[in-house]
């Protein structure tokens, strides 16, 4: 930075430069001046006079100062608060075993990652108070945790809005097997259960290996787990992320997807289908479980799950849906 110093006048006067776009209601031309949306012009024309000194920025200087302001925008959403998620854990149909674990993993998730909190609705009372209109205002999304059945949401229409309206939902396992008599629920998640034979140690192939869900666990995914066969899939409204290219018990050729992500209004969607068993959530899983699964496939599920999540919630850079 240079001075250009004159001896005239005393009273230090600050002269910016004239923009129509500056906001009137700042307390005072300085203030008004850092409002300007045009960093380059702040930097450019920068003077203070009156005692006829003047600041003037070298190209250097001034490129640092521009860096340094883009280096800022990218750290500060490290520093941002924490997204806050519901965790929904209540069924109406069939309750696996896993969901205690379940509620285990995406918890540790969230303390880990420190970039998400969770709450819990495990009961009708706990979602009768946690998600309404007004509630869910307080929050950032959900995840449906093998939930199952016609759930007592206090608005069904005003929960599909409120994803739509910029929310995440993420949904594990079962979550395709609930409302599965509302068709704004099925098009929003972009699937629905229809059945599922023995569980069965399948190849998930991996359709997106930059997707945050899917690049740490390489172009397949071996696990065995309860390989649900799906209706109302549409695999050109989706961004496929795991299928199967065979049936996972016959072994029949065909198209079984498992889990996908997509857009949905200006809200995102992940959904995967495993999550059945305790072994394929929890690498800590206690071995009279019967591990049958090795904890890699639960280390490697865990991935899967927070990329999702992230990805859901905007955590990442990538657009692709």
């Amino acid at each position: 930075m240079f001075l250009r110093p004159a001896l005239k006048q005393a009273d230090c006067r600050r002269q910016w430069p004239q923009n129509q776009n500056l906001d009137p209601a700042a307390e005072n031309e300085f203030d008004r001046f850092l409002l300007s949306p045009n960093l380059n012009e702040r930097l450019s024309h920068l003077s203070v006079t009156g005692m006829k000194t003047s600041i003037f920025w070298p190209d250097g200087l001034k490129s640092l100062l521009l860096l340094l302001c883009g280096l800022f925008a990218v750290v500060s959403p490290v520093f941002a608060a924490p997204k806050k998620i519901l965790v929904v854990t209540v069924t109406k149909g069939f309750r696996h075993s896993s969901i205690p674990t379940a509620e285990k993993v995406l918890g540790e998730l969230a303390q880990k990652s420190g970039v998400f909190t969770v709450e819990y609705v495990r009961n009708d009372e706990e979602m009768a108070q946690k998600m309404t209109t007004a509630s869910l205002k307080n929050y950032d999304g959900v995840v449906f945790a093998n939930t199952t059945g016609d759930l007592p949401l206090p608005d069904k229409d005003a929960f599909i809005d409120w994803i739509k309206s910029g929310k995440a939902f993420i949904g594990t396992h079962s979550a395709s097997d609930t409302f599965h008599g509302y068709p704004p629920y099925i098009e929003m998640l972009g699937g629905e259960f229809q059945s599922h034979h023995a569980q069965a140690e399948v190849d998930c192939l991996s359709q997106d290996p930059k997707h945050p869900a899917c690049r740490h666990l390489g172009p397949v995914f071996h696990v065995k787990d309860e390989i649900y066969l799906l209706k109302n899939f549409d695999r050109t409204k989706v961004h496929p992320l795991l299928m199967l290219d065979k049936h996972p018990n016959e072994k029949t050729p065909g198209d079984f997807p498992i889990a996908w992500a997509k857009q949905f209004g200006t809200g995102r969607v992940f959904y995967t289908s495993l999550g059945h068993r305790e072994d394929v959530w929890d690498s800590d899983t206690p071995e009279s479980f019967k591990r049958e699964n090795p904890k890699s496939v639960s280390e490697a599920y865990e991935q899967h799950l927070l990329g999702g999540i992230k990805w859901a919630l905007g955590l990442n850079g990538e657009a692709k849906q």
